[in-house]
């Protein structure tokens, strides 16, 4: 298959390298990494089974044309998600004769089965992930009293990075009491008081690959991101155990074979069953890979077929307006027995 590339997860998974000026072509048995000369020197260190050519780092799609138009290729697929209106101009204004073929994430579709070697690296993501969990829950214990949520998300920063050792899958959510029903709150000045609901969705990069967790607890200077939890209100309490028991079932459900979508009915039948359907607002899921949303999905709509090897989310979550919020996530990975937590 001829294609392109621009997105840089997608650029790596091919060759093993990329960077943020990149255009990563496959033609027959040719494959070109075309960069500019900031990063050709590292590009010839890392990348493999691709030539890596030196192209104008204003205009990239130049070196690109040329290349194709001396290859009379008739067809190239491309994911548009991934090209401006402006770059996709660029690229096949000057390129009549060939036809630019629309194949929504077919990179994404390579990758949803993950390897052995990604499995490992996953794993180690998520027990890194977890480490940094702990950790965060040493520093909320003994000097969170009183701190926003602007600050603790900044040391979630820190603590999560290790000081520079790792990258974020994405920036932390750090959210308190009613922030918490918001599933992708964003931190206030509201501060940490004794008895406050705590939310925490963090995850790191190991090797590029990522880890994503979430847990919800009430603070306390005994507080722990276990999944066993204990509220003093017994609305939260019930609400807590609400998504604990429907997360089990999606995992406990989850099989080769099976659609997603029945994943979803899964967790999404407990919720319901406890009159909280409405305030259950999101997917039960998603792939967990290069990027920290991929293929597949785990949602009501979703008719893909669970396959072996696949790595997504089981995250189902309560939110009341005003009130508070609960989500409690894990990654797992399906194998023949069925889904297995990742990095415990």
């Amino acid at each position: 298959m001829n294609f392109i590339l621009k997105d840089e997860n997608a650029v790596y998974y091919e060759c093993g390298f990329s960077c943020d000026n990149v255009v990563f072509l496959t033609l027959g048995s040719e494959s070109f990494f075309i960069t500019d000369s900031r990063y050709t020197h590292e590009a010839a260190q890392y990348v493999t089974k691709a030539e890596v050519i030196e192209g104008d780092r204003r205009d990239l799609y130049k070196t690109v044309r040329d290349i194709i138009t001396k290859s009379k290729v008739k067809e190239i697929v491309f994911n548009p998600s991934e090209w401006s209106v402006d770059a996709y101009e660029k690229l096949s204004l000057e390129l009549l004769h060939v036809s630019f073929k629309k194949e929504p994430n077919f990179s994404q579709l390579k990758r949803v089965i993950k390897t052995q070697d990604e499995l490992e690296i996953l794993k180690t993501a998520s027990y890194l992930g977890k480490i940094a969990f702990d950790d965060f829950a040493t520093f909320l214990k003994t000097q969170g009293l009183g701190v926003s949520e602007q600050r603790l998300h900044f040391e979630a920063e820190l603590i999560f990075k290790k000081l520079g050792e790792l990258d974020l899958s994405f920036s932390p959510i750090v959210a308190l009491g009613k922030n918490a029903a918001k599933p992708h709150a964003l931190p206030t000045s509201d501060i940490l008081q004794s008895g406050e609901l705590v939310l925490l969705d963090a995850g790191v990069k190991y090797k590029r690959y990522c880890s994503d967790r979430t847990r919800t607890c009430e603070y306390s200077k005994e507080m722990h991101f276990g999944k066993v939890q204990q509220f003093t209100e017994s609305k939260k309490q019930k609400i807590y155990d609400t998504v604990l028991y429907a997360q089990e079932a999606g995992i406990k459900k989850a099989r080769v074979g099976m659609r997603a979508c029945d994943v979803d009915k899964a967790c999404r039948e407990v919720i319901e069953k406890a009159g909280f359907g409405d305030f259950f607002i999101h997917s039960t899921g998603h792939g967990v890979g290069l990027d920290i949303h991929e293929l597949p999905i785990i949602g009501a709509r979703s008719e893909t077929l669970l396959e072996e090897g696949m790595v997504f989310t089981i995250e189902p979550g309560i939110y009341l307006p005003d009130a508070f919020g609960v989500r409690i996530e894990d990654t797992v990975v399906l194998t023949s027995r069925g889904a297995e937590i990742i990095g415990q």
